[in-house]
């Protein structure tokens, strides 16, 4: 599979590097990757050339992955969400398709919600920004979100190995069978290489001492374009019952459960994954199904 076209948008913190596929004059999508040992390659490999076929694929580095490095200063919430409106900026888009896992299913959600107007259809997978957690674990996470030993220099201990890679995405990552494992963990130790195994500065700022910072669910029922969330049952990082509530805010959105799943469903099974984000973001495609379909309870 060869490697989509990239470009840089300049800033004064750094340069933010853009995978692009696929022909400028076609609807365009954006494809938003998570936090921590992430990149827009590792999570989007198998999905752009499959859009690139009739959309316009934009798929950016996130400041400090990948190529967007080096980066000065923190990619505060306020930060990132500008990096979505700087890149359709940059190639003249007013709108886009937003396609998001995690941190970035966190952020294309704020972007509907900041940016209505800009975002023609979303897709969020698992994403951040709509949990809780309690008292006393939402202090320990501030804590480790607060210490550079516990969210930088621990954790980089921790995936020193290509073993320990291997075991960390087995057990956080997957939960189940992936077709292209090991070139996976070869991508992911090389993003830690390059950037070590840290939490991003998003995920230490949108938890604050004894609330969440980043919390999107007061105003998901403000979000008025198709949406599309998608989960995986064993994800362990967002508990499918987080994801199903968001997805009952938000008018008419649909809500996908994949059965055996973990949290990066992108990877774990693509062909279903590339299946339903490519079906939804047709330009013919059927409207999102309405929440009143889904059993509340499941």
């Amino acid at each position: 599979m060869s490697e989509p076209r990239g470009t840089y948008l300049t800033f004064p913190e750094g340069r933010l590097h853009v995978h692009v596929a696929g022909d400028p004059e076609a609807p365009p999508v954006v494809l938003l990757s998570g936090a921590g040992v992430d990149n827009a390659l590792l999570s989007w490999r198998p999905l752009i050339p499959v859009l690139a076929a009739d959309h316009f694929v934009l798929a950016p580095d996130w400041p400090k992955q990948g190529k967007s490095r080096p980066w000065q200063g923190r990619a505060t919430h306020e930060r990132m969400l500008r990096c979505v409106t700087d890149v359709l900026d940059h190639f003249g888009l007013g709108s886009a398709a937003l396609v998001g896992l995690s941190q970035g299913g966190a952020l294309a959600l704020a972007t509907a919600i900041e940016h209505p107007g800009r975002v023609d259809r979303l897709v969020a997978l698992a994403p951040a920004g709509i949990l809780a957690f309690p008292p006393v674990v939402h202090q320990l996470l501030w804590l480790t979100a607060k210490l550079p030993l516990l969210n930088r220099t621990l954790p980089g201990a921790l995936l020193r190995t290509r073993a320990q890679v291997a075991a960390f995405a087995r057990r956080a990552l997957f939960a189940g069978p992936v077709p292209d494992f090991d070139e996976i963990v070869d991508e992911i130790v090389e993003e830690v290489r390059a950037g070590g195994a840290g939490s991003s500065d998003w995920q230490n700022g949108s938890i604050g001492p004894f609330r969440m910072r980043v919390d999107l669910r007061p105003r998901l029922p403000e979000i008025t374009c198709p949406v599309l969330l998608i989960q995986g049952d064993k994800d362990i990082g967002v508990p499918q019952a987080r994801t199903r509530a968001a997805a009952a805010l938000i008018p008419g959105a649909r809500y996908e459960l994949l059965e055996g799943v973990g949290h990066w469903s992108n990877r774990q099974c693509p062909e279903r994954v590339n299946e339903l984000v490519s079906a939804f973001l047709a330009p013919d495609a059927e409207r999102a199904t309405s929440m009143d379909d889904v059993d509340p309870s499941g």
